[in-house]
């Protein structure tokens, strides 16, 4: 753990309702820091942008939170927001199809799974709320990589370093990208054991109220479940999930 950070982030917690605004000399003594350790530590705060510097005059140098606080509050907000849209759509789905369901987010370089209803089958998936994956894995992941902007596509891309996880998973940059044009063409991602041998995964995209994708909602389970004559019911109700999702976030 890095105690920097840990000293850095502890500061913040001294911000109140009642005291918006505080010294160095106050944020000192709370601390129980020296004070040129903690001069240091708000130096860096308010260069990322955690605290803003207030300065009444030359004797009179305050700080308070910064916006940076708002713009990340704001993202865990519309996480939250999309949750609890996506979920009782994600519960519905599951009972119709009787397969977990799942709903992932890009994550700076990583999808990660925020959501998941459980099935009742006997035979199911082990998966957590939390867990992230690479861009090149899987029904979801792809999903999002293939409707990412492009310029941020290419690059990501080129400094792609695929580690297959199974036999089945994508071995070359090319591959991948001839698999994402498709799937960016068909408006919707399978995957068949890129994650998990004999698992099969569909995915389909959420969208908000501009049409970006900010989202993907999964179905997946064994493979033996998921044969040519049933995926075609998958897929239509995984995609009404998904269309009423993005209804929900504002997209016409």
């Amino acid at each position: 753990m890095n105690q920097s950070v840990v000293k850095a982030l502890k500061l913040l917690d001294f911000f109140s309702d009642q005291e918006k605004e505080l010294s160095l000399s106050e944020i000192t003594k709370r601390s129980d820091m020296s004070k040129s350790t903690v001069y240091r530590l708000l130096v860096s705060l308010e260069e990322c942008g955690f605290l803003r510097k207030v300065k009444n005059s030359d004797q009179d140098i305050r700080y308070s939170l910064g916006l940076k606080l708002l713009e990340l509050g704001h993202i865990v907000s519309e996480q939250l927001e999309l949750r609890n849209v996506a979920l009782p759509h994600m519960r519905e789905l599951s009972q119709t199809i009787n397969e977990i369901v799942h709903l992932v987010i890009l994550d700076g370089e990583q999808a990660t799974y925020i959501e998941k209803v459980e099935s009742s089958q006997a035979l199911r998936l082990y998966t957590r709320v939390g867990k992230s994956s690479p861009l090149y894995i899987g029904s979801g992941p792809k999903l999002l990589f293939a409707y990412m902007p492009q310029a941020k596509q290419e690059r990501m891309l080129e400094q792609l370093e695929i580690q297959p996880l199974t036999p089945n998973s994508h071995t070359s940059k090319e591959e991948l990208q001839k698999n994402l044009k498709t799937v960016y063409e068909q408006g919707y991602s399978v995957s068949q054991g890129e994650q998990d041998l004999d698992t099969t995964g569909i995915s389909f995209p959420i969208r908000d109220y501009s049409g970006e994708v900010v989202a993907v909602i999964t179905v997946s389970g064994p493979t033996t479940r998921f044969q040519k004559d049933r995926q075609p019911f998958i897929k239509e109700e995984t995609k009404k999930a998904a269309d009423k999702i993005s209804s929900n976030l504002g997209f016409k």
